[in-house]
C-alpha cells in the first residue's frame, strides 16, 4: 500500500497537472493531496476512487501487483487479446514490476489489413517487422517495412498502419508510455 502516494504522484506529473489541478477535478483540497503524495495521510477508498476517476484509470492500477517483481515471462504464459473491433491479435511480452516505463509487444496483423484508424498520443513507437509486410503512415508519409526492416517514431505524430499482402505480419513493438 505505501507505493501508492508515489504512483499517485507519478500519474498527477506525467498528465502535467498541479495539485491545484488535481483537487479541482477531484473536490479533495490541496493540502490534502499533497499529504498523499509525501505518505503522510492515509487514503479512503472513496478518495482513492476520486482520484482514479481524474486519471481515468481503474481504481485496480494502484493495487496491481504492486510488491510483485516479476522480471520473466515464459512463451507458455504468454495470452494473446484482441481489442473489440480488431481483428489484430496482440500479445503483451513485459515482466511485471511497479512503475514499468515501456510495453512490449508481439503484433500479429491480418493479410489485407487496410488502413482502420489514425492516432496520436504521448510517448514512442518502435516495430520490428518478423514476417510479413506492414505499410506504416506518418503524418501523411508512407514507409514500406518487410522482414527484418523496423521503424522509430514519436507517437505524438499522426500514425497508422496496413498489412496490403495476402499473409500475415507479425511485430514485435514497444511503446511508451505502458498501456496494458
Amino acid at each position: 500500500m505505501e507505493n501508492i502516494h508515489k504512483k499517485i504522484r507519478n500519474l498527477r506529473l506525467e498528465n502535467e497537472m498541479t495539485l491545484k489541478d488535481l483537487a479541482e477535478c477531484t473536490g479533495l483540497s490541496v493540502s490534502f493531496l499533497s499529504q498523499v503524495e509525501r505518505g503522510t495521510s492515509s487514503l479512503a477508498i472513496t478518495s482513492l476512487k476520486k482520484i482514479s476517476d481524474a486519471f481515468g484509470m481503474h481504481i485496480t492500477y494502484f493495487f496491481n501487483e504492486i510488491e510483485n517483481h516479476n522480471y520473466l515471462l515464459k512463451k507458455e504464459e504468454r495470452k494473446q487479446f484482441r481489442l473489440e473491433g480488431s481483428d489484430i491479435a496482440y500479445t503483451r511480452l513485459a515482466g511485471q514490476f511497479p512503475e514499468r516505463k515501456m510495453e512490449p509487444i508481439m503484433v500479429t496483423v491480418p493479410p489485407n489489413t487496410p488502413y482502420e484508424e489514425r492516432y496520436s498520443h504521448p510517448g514512442e513507437e518502435f516495430y520490428f517487422v518478423v514476417e510479413g509486410v506492414l505499410v506504416f503512415r506518418i503524418e501523411g508519409k508512407e514507409y514500406l517495412l518487410n522482414a527484418g526492416d523496423s521503424i522509430h517514431f514519436p507517437s505524438e505524430k499522426l500514425h497508422e498502419w496496413k498489412n496490403p499482402t495476402n499473409d500475415e505480419a507479425v511485430l514485435i513493438s514497444v511503446l511508451t508510455p505502458v498501456i496494458f
